[in-house]
């Protein structure tokens, strides 16, 4: 009985050494904090337009609403560094944050900033604290988050990357209010990893091609930097999903379609990087650049059996900025995805060349039934000379018709507004589009993002507005001496109303089920959508279904005396109110 109670005396101990070892090594582990900014700006967030969806919140207050996308790059960033070395990872990311709170009582998002990051959101302090920001309109808020960090993190490294760091260095270092010390130029792995297993930060920040310093730009006003790219994707281990919780997908305005997502059902999944075109609209080459480097099949079929098995996925919504670059890789990798019996969606599109009918029947046959078409404009004359994207209209036609064919729901997204671009232009693409028999529409603003070529046309001519870095494709912050800002925000709108309402395909054809799919959706992502409501109200009578007719009635009587939607109904003829 004594040799028992010695033996466990004796395990009790080693016990208590090895939880003491255990707790020592996490203290001595370098703890990195990611932090996304919100992709708005505060005023459009506090404000949102008529053209923004927003959601109300308990306050009553209407917000905007953020798109809460799985930030994959702090994600493969994560998992690269867990490979090589002992490190803490943590995830902040304020579009999740602001999407969850029930009111909303700053006066700024520093305020804001100050608040979140001072309370119980970070446990311990981070060495190093890395802004990941994608879009123009978070700038402001990556300068006030570096600020923010500055005053309660004070020994914090801050660094920041992604594609407005990457294209707006020189600004970021000129801004007094920035706080951050070194900037990774294109993707971060190998330049992280560098830094994260030196002694000395400061000797790493002068001698890295892909870090950018104040000190560089100000001894070299020439100074450019240069990518450091991982070029077999396979290095990069499965992503460090488990960042993320169970934060994403709540959102109402969700970029799949707007539904609202089941928890954890839906992943982002990227399987290449990188796109060869040079389309003028786009940005994406300043960090991933234009040669394609693609995950090899066995790595993308051990993610996405890693994904179903061990976390429950259901859909995969695909990031690839080209996922058609390889054509036979692309329908192996869609054929395993049905195989395993998951759903895919392409968010970022299929280039529309590479769909011809044996293609979208294969995407067809693996489950596919949903899919993003990029036509990008209804003009030929756009698309060719303005646009410069290989594409042709009798392409769009044909993809439109084999996919309603086939059962395949076509989202197609359409820019109005690009330098080059005339009124008759916009007048060809309002005509062609009317007769395009995709499901939905989504219009947008063309914005000149900075690091594309539209944003150097655009400075060079003078023609970016003064909230060029607000605009967020809901916004026109472009004047030519063609149009103004206020008449492509007019015929944003326009679009949307007729390609989506009034000319709606699917009510066109009596499929009145998938009309109404539509307008619910545009309902719950601007809940006093007038419009919406009575298309909704149309089909809802044509199923025999009164009473839901009679509830979207009462909302378009309630919501169409609001002038924004007045002259809408004015426009299209449609009533002054509903008699039920």
């Amino acid at each position: 009985m004594k040799e028992i109670l010695r033996y466990k005396e004796k395990r009790a101990i080693i016990s208590v050494q090895i939880e003491l070892y255990l707790l020592n090594t996490i203290k001595k582990m370098k703890k990195l904090c990611f932090i996304i900014p919100p992709h708005v700006t505060f005023g459009d967030f506090i404000s949102p337009s008529s053209a923004h969806k927003h959601v109300k919140k308990e306050d009553g207050k209407m917000y905007g609403n953020l798109v809460t996308d799985m930030p994959l790059g702090p994600l493969a960033l994560s998992s690269y560094l867990k490979k090589f070395i002992s490190i803490q990872t943590s995830l902040i990311d304020f579009n999740v944050d602001l999407t969850k709170i029930k009111s909303f009582e700053f006066k700024s998002f520093l305020e804001y900033f100050i608040s979140y990051l001072s309370g119980d959101n970070v446990n311990d302090e981070p060495d190093i604290i890395a802004i990941s920001s994608l879009f123009s309109p978070s700038y402001d808020s990556l300068i006030d988050i570096s600020k923010a960090c500055r005053s309660i993190f004070p020994n914090a490294c801050i660094i920041a990357g992604g594609n407005i760091p990457s294209t707006m260095f020189r600004e970021i270092f000129l801004n007094k209010n920035s706080k951050i010390d070194a900037i990774c130029y294109g993707e971060g792995e190998k330049p992280l990893l560098e830094l994260l297993t030196a002694s000395d930060y400061e000797q790493v920040f002068d001698n890295g091609d892909s870090w950018i310093t104040s000190r560089k730009i100000n001894s070299n006003l020439l100074y450019e930097p240069k990518h450091d790219f991982i070029e077999d994707l396979d290095e990069i281990p499965i992503y460090d999903y488990g960042l993320c919780k169970d934060n994403y997908f709540i959102n109402p305005a969700f970029t799949t379609y707007g539904g609202v997502q089941k928890k954890n059902a839906s992943i982002h999944v990227m399987t290449s990087r990188g796109c060869p075109f040079k389309c003028v609209f786009c940005a994406s080459h300043k960090v991933h650049g234009r040669k394609m480097r693609y995950y090899s099949i066995d790595r993308v079929k051990e993610e996405f059996r890693y994904l179903k098995e061990k976390r429950g996925v259901e859909t995969l919504i695909f990031q690839d900025d080209h996922f058609m670059g390889d054509k036979k890789r692309a329908l192996e990798i869609v054929r395993y995805v049905g195989s395993l019996g998951l759903k895919a969606i392409f968010q970022n599109s299929l280039a529309l060349y590479a769909l011809n009918r044996e293609m979208l029947e294969a995407i067809r046959e693996a489950g596919v039934d949903q899919l993003v078409l990029s036509i990008e404009s209804g003009s030929d004359r756009v698309l060719k000379r303005v646009m410069r994207k290989p594409l042709k209209l009798s392409i769009v036609e044909q993809v439109a018709k084999d996919c309603r064919d086939l059962g395949i729901y076509t989202y197609a997204n359409i820019l109005i507004g690009l330098p080059g671009e005339t009124k008759d232009d916009i007048e060809d693409a309002r005509k062609f589009l009317r007769t395009t028999y995709a499901n939905w529409f989504g219009i947008f603003c063309a914005t000149p993002l900075v690091g594309s070529e539209m944003f150097d046309i655009c400075k060079e001519n003078n023609y970016l507005g003064a909230d060029y870095l607000g605009a967020d494709y809901k916004k026109a912050a472009v004047e030519t001496e063609d149009w103004t800002a206020e008449y492509i925000q007019e015929m944003t709108y326009t679009f949307n109303i007729e390609l989506n309402f009034v000319y709606n395909s699917d009510f066109r054809i009596g499929d009145y089920t998938s009309a109404l799919e539509g307008f619910e959706r545009a309902i719950k992502a601007k809940s006093d959508h007038a419009i919406a409501y009575y298309y909704a109200s149309l089909c809802y009578k044509k199923l025999n279904m009164s009473e839901e007719s009679n509830r979207c009635e009462n909302k378009y009587n309630e919501y169409v005396k609001n002038p924004f939607w007045k002259k809408f109904v004015q426009k299209y003829d449609l009533p002054e109110a509903i008699l039920n």
